[in-house]
């Protein structure tokens, strides 16, 4: 995730039960199974078919294989196809127009930038499309695509349709505009005297969710107004959305209404109320309101001591956001009620709050920048590696440099959490002391180590390190994951000398690669580059099938819960997947990644987020929205998944059309809302 993120059907966005929604293009009963077969093959091999998918784009064989062709179409994202999309867009069929007008959204989401002028056209297009469209369907298909296009003229048609009388459209268009700024798009002409009604109760919780989203990323002091009232909704995902946007244009006064919401009944929530009040105490010098507030915690800290994990994600959210030192005795208060809890809870409790007690200890050391707290944090059931790593992590994000002196003793620890930690904090801040360091570990056999330490020699600026750059340079084309780092120290070290390496990987065959390329070539030249597409060779990206309503079910000291592949809208990562579980590739793998409210992240044998099987398969976009309990397969570029998962807490709109979403949590959601970092897959089982 690095994350590592719509759906045809008119369901809400805010439903208890998710399989309903799980609508696409429907299963063809009648045509051509062996066009649909052909198109499979050219989608995996990032192939036009040598003309002939654009012909069955354009409808040569009927409306079915349109759709499926335009299908793959979005998932190609080539420029070059962009005539043929729009084309659709104003299809006779259904179907048809709404598969261009996905693949138009995704054609805007491309990995690799569009020049200004495909922007511009597809913009246009979109805006034709959407004036003249009349099905309720495709509508909100075509006010997706404006989220993900996020032009001024996209973020204009979707300011236009908060208005819209039509059944679901403004609280759908609100939405869109908060992805569009999520996206970098400006909200400034955005007119809240609109949106204030969408809040209404006798709304829909789409259409209230969606405005409250919107108000949570205009980042104007005019939205604080209504986010006061939304406090109140009767929905828990309109309640957290809510508290997130006290976070930009809230103040000290409303530290009553954030106050209120940590003692929410549902914890993400709290989780977020929390996170938000942390936010606003970053000015605070002395006591001040929004700490006050947090002090308050100490009754989720007796709620994780007596069994209740999800409470422990109200802590973890201000460990993770850090609280100035003003905040200090705060942190201090929440470790000692986390330590004074009566003890009546099972092993699983002390573990919890053991671990949120090093989450506590290593936003105070981040205060001070250096190790202190971690090196006995936890009460002697946190190994040392975990401690170290959490805390390292935290010091790199303190001003000056002393914590970065201490960094360089810990990249010789043999565990690779505590060196990958390590050089994350010094990528932060670098120290000349680590230069030898580094160079010996861009020599050994850890490449993700390596590549890393190629990353910091960089904003080094250490030309003695150069050999050893070239030399992982070199390796990219066959170690594809170094390619981001490696590209980076190249840069800086030799600037446009880079160039006819670089200039080499635009016909990799492995788009993150090409990504890269092209990225630091635009930076180096000053002139938008972007790669061409790659064909690649048949089954480049084979992996086996998973059945017909195949199921995973995660087994966790907390309990399990079971997860629906959707095998016909995804197969090849829910069958690759599916063939990890059944080699039992995730036993004894933790959840490196749990951030409240968002997702909890698994599926990494190294347990620092850099892991996976040694192979990658390619994305597959489906229509399946980020909704709460949503899997989706963690990237770190376009083709880049491998055996990393999150889960979804809450709907991440945002997500939707850039990770592949394949399938849904049916039973046992309550034991993915109780995770906390470090939690251990016992195993996964396969089902057939």
């Amino acid at each position: 995730m690095s994350l590592r993120s719509a759906r045809v059907s008119v369901c809400l966005l805010l439903v208890a039960s998710l399989p309903a929604c799980f609508r696409n293009v429907p299963p063809v009963h009648v045509g051509d199974s062996e066009a649909m077969a052909r198109i499979a093959e050219w989608e995996d091999r990032r192939s036009l078919g040598e003309g002939q998918l654009i012909a069955w784009a354009q409808g040569e064989r009927g409306a079915a294989v349109r759709a499926r062709a335009l299908r793959a179409l979005a998932r190609i994202q080539d420029p070059s196809t962009l005539e043929v999309i729009l084309a659709a867009l104003t299809a006779p069929e259904l179907e048809v127009r709404d598969e261009a007008s996905f693949a138009a959204g995704e054609l805007g989401l491309s990995w690799e930038p569009l020049p200004d002028e495909v922007k511009a056209r597809l913009t246009e297009a979109l805006r034709a499309a959407e004036a003249t469209e009349a099905e309720p369907v495709v509508r909100r298909t075509l006010l997706e695509s404006f989220s993900k296009v996020a032009t001024p003229g996209a973020v204009q048609r979707l300011i236009e349709r908060l208005g819209d009388t039509r059944e679901g459209v403004a609280g759908r268009a609100a939405l869109a505009l908060g992805v569009a700024a999520r996206r970098g798009a400006s909200l400034a002409d955005v007119p809240l005297e609109q949106v204030g009604p969408l809040l209404a109760a006798e709304q829909s919780p789409e259409t209230r969710y969606g405005a409250t989203y919107l108000i949570s990323y205009v980042r104007r002091p005019a939205a604080l107004e209504l986010l006061r009232k939304c406090v109140s909704d009767a929905s828990p995902e309109v309640r957290a959305i809510c508290a997130k946007g006290f976070a930009e244009v809230g103040g000290q006064e409303d530290a009553t209404f954030l106050g209120r919401l940590l003692g929410d009944p549902v914890a993400r929530v709290a989780a977020e109320a929390a996170r938000s009040l942390a936010k606003l105490s970053t000015g605070c010098s002395g006591s001040c309101a929004t700490l006050e507030a947090l002090r308050t915690l100490n009754r989720q800290a007796g709620a994780v001591a007596a069994g209740d994990s999800a409470a422990g994600h109200a802590l973890l959210a201000v460990a993770q956001q850090g609280l100035p030192p003003a905040g200090r005795p705060v942190l201090e208060q929440l470790r000692r009620s986390l330590r004074e809890a009566p003890r009546g809870g099972s092993e699983v409790a002390l573990d919890d709050v053991s671990w949120l007690d090093c989450r506590l200890a290593a936003a105070m050391d981040r205060q001070r920048g250096v190790l202190a707290e971690v090196l006995t944090c936890g009460f002697d059931r946190i190994p040392e590696a975990r401690r170290l790593a959490v805390g390292l992590r935290e010091v790199g994000q303190t001003p000056g440099q002393g914590g970065m002196r201490e960094a360089v003793a810990w990249l010789r620890h043999p565990d690779t959490r505590v060196r990958a930690a390590a050089l994350e904090a010094l990528g932060t801040r670098p120290v000349p002391e680590a230069l030898e360091p580094l160079r010996a570990l861009m020599k050994g056999e850890d490449l993700v180590v390596a590549a890393g330490a190629a990353m910091v020699v960089g904003k080094m600026n250490a030309a003695e390190a150069l050999p050893e750059v070239r030399d992982l340079a070199a390796r990219v084309p066959q170690e594809t994951d170094m390619a981001e780092s490696v590209a980076g120290a190249l840069v800086a070290l030799v600037g446009k000398e880079a160039e006819p390496v670089l200039r080499t990987w635009l016909a990799h065959p492995h788009a993150n690669v090409r990504r890269v390329a092209a990225e630091q070539l635009t930076h180096l030249t000053g002139q938008p580059v972007r790669s061409a597409r790659v064909e690649l060779p048949p089954e480049t990206f084979r992996a086996p099938e998973a059945p017909k309503g195949a199921k995973l079910t995660f087994r966790t000291r907390k309990g399990d819960f079971t997860v629906a592949l959707d095998t016909r809208e995804a197969p090849i990562t829910s069958g690759n997947l599916y063939a990890l579980a059944r080699k039992g590739y995730f036993r004894d793998v933790t959840f490196h990644r749990v951030v409240p409210d968002f997702v909890a992240q698994g599926g990494d044998p190294r347990g620092d987020g850099e892991g996976g099987p040694g192979y990658s398969i390619r994305c597959e976009m489906t229509r399946i929205p980020y909704q709460r309990g949503v899997i989706g397969m963690a990237l770190s570029g376009k083709d880049t998944g491998g055996s990393q998962f999150f889960f979804t807490h809450t709907p991440q709109p945002h997500l939707d059309g850039r990770y592949t979403s394949f399938g849904e949590v049916v039973s046992g959601m309550e034991v993915v809302d109780a995770l906390l970092e470090g939690d251990v897959i016992l195993e996964v089982r396969a089902q057939p």
